[in-house]
């Protein structure tokens, strides 16, 4: 298998989350609406909101490889909602829609033998592709083990499909 392959194989593997951990769709899958704005015991957010932080820092992410004019949100404030927001099934939803949407857009980048994943962006050459879905894969790789870590503390598995049973 050459190299480049290998490496696009991978890295495809690393941003959809197929290996060593539970995917986002995994830990999204099933999830009760009714429980979307409640906050984890010690937690400050609540799960839509670890998606929505999710969502703008990909969509961040996205939008810097493509568009040389994008600014990026002042940190933090600009990529997490307020701890008081909330929201409904339609806009958890939403995000999920779009998360996938943008995500779709990296993969399709990898997946592409046209895309130079090693190549300096022109507009910020110190950055590659490549780096950038490393960024992302990582970052929603942690965000993806913290919403599951949350479901079993709020105990919002389905039954039988808890991460760890407490009694032993």
């Amino acid at each position: 298998m050459e190299k480049e392959k290998a490496i696009r194989k991978e890295l495809l593997a690393l941003l959809v989350g197929s290996h060593a951990h539970m995917n986002f769709e995994e830990v999204i899958d099933d999830f009760p609406i009714s429980r979307i704005n409640d906050k984890a015991p010690n937690m400050p957010y609540a799960p839509w909101h670890i998606l929505e932080h999710m969502r703008r820092a990909q969509e961040d992410i996205v939008l810097f490889i493509q568009d040389p004019a994008f600014e990026s949100p002042p940190w933090p404030k600009g990529y997490f909602p307020a701890p008081s927001e909330r929201t409904d099934e339609a806009g958890w939803n939403k995000i999920i829609q779009n998360f996938l949407a943008d995500r779709a857009v990296l993969e399709k980048m990898v997946q592409d033998r046209e895309t130079d994943l090693f190549e300096p962006i022109l507009h910020a050459p110190a950055y590659t592709i490549y780096r950038e879905i490393l960024v992302v894969a990582d970052h929603n790789a942690y965000h993806t083990g913290e919403m599951a870590f949350m479901r079993q503390a709020m105990k919002t598995w389905p039954p039988g499909e808890e991460l760890y049973d407490a009694t032993g």
